[in-house]
């Protein structure tokens, strides 16, 4: 999995000079905080510091858990080229980094946050992209609840950590602000917890009852074969930064980033979907490899013997969250 480009960690940490770590540090624990206690940023972060802090402390998980989804999406979706994309609640504009990366034909990027501080950021980022469709991108004030785009349709509308701000009165109506501007695929990317699973289960309800096709991760546009007490997330592991170990306070260079995640597509795009998915860590030993799957039929548990070694070859390379066929 590719890391956070270069270009944007260099522009990220440019930001950052003559500012106090410790200061950002402690910004960025009161965010978290706050993140953890489902609070909107609107709430919360006051000023370009803090805004600054949450990027920092932010943006490399956030990428590549985008990063993950958007390869799985291509994945089951091997001849989509999107040209035009929605990032909604972009704020410093992660997503669209993530998504130019995966599809370099995107042509146009249209970025929409409430928050001028993020949108300012967001700006100064896409400047020192190499990639002329973030240089260029359309960057607006917007609710992602009543999104002022006219009639406009994009190839790929995101909106990644963003849903998770909502109140529960106002996520469908946001949800259908998204599939209204979708002319191709809608990618919903939350925060991998209970809470967030069971609201991204609500718009994939109301997604399919409107003609959606499911692409990811689900392998069916059944019912979620989970117990109540279950949600289906997944997790990829990151590099950090120096700044990013200062200002989380971390000890360890690296990160581990759960997510829950649906990707859902106009009936009209050509789909290739996963017979299963590997929807829990694999178990591994000396004899056998056995995968834990979400097929259209239901949970299953498939075990694939060393003495299989086709198969077992192929099962050694397969990771929590990859497809199964």
């Amino acid at each position: 999995m590719p890391g956070v480009p270069d270009t944007l960690m260099t522009a990220l940490a440019e930001e950052a000079v003559g500012m106090s770590r410790a200061g950002l540090a402690e910004r960025s624990a009161a965010i978290s905080r706050n993140y953890r206690d489902f609070q909107a940023s609107s709430r919360h972060l006051a000023g370009t510091e803090d805004v600054l802090a949450y990027a920092i402390g932010r943006l490399p998980a956030t990428y590549a858990a985008v990063a993950a989804v958007l390869e799985k999406a291509g994945q089951c979706l091997p001849e989509f080229s999107p040209t035009t994309l929605l990032d909604a609640g972009a704020g410093p504009g992660t997503a669209s980094w993530a998504a130019v990366a995966e599809w370099p034909e995107i042509a146009r990027v249209t970025m929409v946050d409430h928050g001028a501080d993020f949108r300012g950021l967001a700006r100064r980022l896409s400047a020192a992209s190499l990639d002329g469709a973030l240089r260029d991108a359309e960057i607006g004030a917007g609710d992602i609840r009543r999104l002022d785009l006219a009639s406009r349709r994009f190839d790929l509308v995101v909106a990644s950590y963003a849903l998770t701000e909502l109140a529960d009165d106002a996520y469908l109506e946001a949800v259908e602000q998204l599939w209204l501007h979708c002319g191709g695929a809608l990618v919903l990317i939350e925060p991998g917890r209970p809470r967030d699973y069971r609201r991204l289960l609500l718009a994939r309800g109301w997604l399919l009852d409107r003609g959606a096709t499911m692409v990811a991760p689900c392998p069916h546009a059944n019912v979620c074969p989970l117990p109540p007490d279950d949600w289906c997330h997944f997790s990829t592991r990151l590099p950090r930064s120096r700044d990013h170990m200062l200002v989380k306070g971390a000890t360890v260079p690296f990160e581990d980033e759960k997510f829950s995640y649906m990707v859902l597509a106009r009936a009209e795009l050509a789909m290739e979907r996963a017979h299963a998915r590997i929807i829990a860590p694999p178990e591994r030993n000396k004899f056998a490899i056995t995968l834990p799957l979400c097929t259209p039929v239901g949970l299953e548990r498939e075990t694939v013997m060393k003495r299989d070694a086709e198969n077992f070859g192929v099962a050694r390379k397969r990771e929590w969250g990859d497809a199964w066929r």
